[in-house]
C-alpha cells in the first residue's frame, strides 16, 4: 500500500510470534522475512539493518501506532531486532492511555491479530515473476491492525495451548487459500 506521504505500510499476523503478558507487554514479529504478501512483496533478510543501526545512533524509537493513525500512539517499542526468520519487536501498551488498554484487551480476545510496518522503500529489485523483493527499508512506525497483509503468521496471546503440528498444517493450508483467494480477488477488481 503506498500512502501520500511516500510512506508504504506492510501488514502481518501473527501467531505464534505475537503475546501479550502483564496485561501490556507484547511480543512478536513485525515483518517475516521470504514470504510474499497479498500485494506481491517479499522483505529479504538485512532489509532493516541500516534503518536500525541508524535509529540507534540517534536515539530514536519505531513509533507504536494505533492503525498507522499517527494521532493515537499506544505504546512504545523497546526492543526491535532482525533475527533468521523477521524483525522481531517487543514493547509496552501505554495502559494510561484508553486505546492502549483496548488494544491489550482486544489482543487478549483474538479480536486484533496484526502488526504493521510502515516504512519508506530505499532499495528494492523485481525478480523473474514481477514481485518486489524488498531489500533495505527504512522503518518509521510498527502498527497494531486489524487487516494483515501478511496471513501467514497469527497472533497468540500468552497463554494460549501451543499448536501442533497437524493445526500448523491446516493453518498453512488455509492461508494459503487465503492468499489465492486475495490474488483473484484484486486481479478482479483493477479490471
Amino acid at each position: 500500500m503506498q500512502m501520500e506521504s511516500g510512506l508504504e505500510t506492510k501488514f502481518a499476523r501473527f501467531g505464534d510470534g505475537l503475546s501479550v503478558s502483564d496485561g501490556a507487554v507484547i511480543e512478536g514479529y513485525a515483518s517475516l522475512f521470504g514470504q510474499i504478501d497479498q500485494g506481491g512483496d517479499c522483505v529479504q533478510p538485512g532489509a532493516y539493518a541500516s534503518s536500525l543501526k541508524a535509529l540507534e545512533a540517534e536515539g530514536r524509537r519505531v513509533k507504536m501506532l494505533w492503525q498507522h493513525d499517527p494521532a493515537q500512539p499506544i505504546g512504545v517499542w523497546d526492543e526491535l531486532r532482525e533475527d533468521a526468520r523477521g524483525l522481531r519487536v517487543k514493547g509496552r501498551l501505554l495502559d494510561s492511555t484508553q486505546k492502549g488498554r483496548e488494544a491489550a484487551a482486544l489482543i487478549a480476545a483474538g479480536a486484533i491479530d496484526g502488526l504493521s510496518i510502515g516504512y519508506r522503500t530505499r532499495r528494492a529489485q523485481k525478480d523473474d515473476r514481477g514481485r518486489r523483493l524488498l531489500t533495505e527499508l527504512e522503518l518509521w512506525e510498527v502498527s497494531l491492525v486489524t487487516f494483515p497483509m501478511l496471513p501467514s503468521a497469527r497472533v497468540a496471546a500468552k497463554g494460549d495451548a501451543p499448536c501442533t503440528d497437524t493445526w500448523r498444517s491446516i493453518a498453512e493450508v488455509l492461508d494459503e487459500a487465503r492468499q489465492e483467494l486475495a490474488r483473484g480477488w484484486h486481479r478482479t477488481s483493477t479490471r
